[in-house]
């Protein structure tokens, strides 16, 4: 085995979501470990009051293992696996729709500074502006690559999965 990937879902979706799933499947073929932690039952407290049991329950998964993963989420999913790198270590992440803040919630999204990250997103998301992903990757210099797709970037499972070993082989010579 190579690693190990958490992967983590968006709000009202489940750990069988589709982008989740197809990269999951795609690391497992390529001999890496994955989970998928279950947060619908945090979701069901409302964006702002499900970042805190979200970050909880990643943090306690990622602490049950014995070498930091590589995080990859989508929008909440994306929001609380930057979250968690501020206070837990982590090998590397892999944002997908990321929000730069959550209504409700005090703190705007943040990330290592030293952790490699990529961030992709859609030009046409109707849920997380790009205009406030594009400034957090500005102010940190990190790789953003920009899709002709809206949130759910279904039309981009490709490209995405093509980043995403990138990132994989990365690790893996790392």
């Amino acid at each position: 085995m190579r690693g190990q990937i958490i992967l983590s879902h968006g709000s009202d979706s489940s750990p069988e979501a589709t982008k989740v799933s197809a990269l999951a499947a795609l690391a497992e073929s390529l001999g890496w470990r994955t989970q998928r932690p279950d947060y619908r039952a945090d979701d069901s407290r409302g964006h702002a009051g499900s970042v805190a049991p979200r970050i909880a329950r990643l943090r306690a998964t990622i602490e049950a293992l014995d070498t930091p993963p590589l995080l990859v989420g989508s929008s909440m999913g994306a929001f609380v696996s930057g979250m968690v790198s501020l206070d837990v270590p982590v090998a590397g992440l892999l944002l997908l729709a990321t929000p730069s803040e959550i209504p409700g919630y005090a703190r705007r999204f943040d990330l290592r500074a030293d952790v490699p990250a990529m961030l992709i997103h859609g030009w046409r998301d109707e849920v997380c502006p790009l205009a406030g992903v594009h400034a957090f990757a500005a102010r940190r210099r990190l790789p953003l690559l920009v899709l002709d797709d809206d949130h759910r970037l279904a039309a981009s499972m490709d490209t995405i999965s093509a980043q995403f070993r990138l990132l994989l082989d990365q690790q893996a010579a790392a």
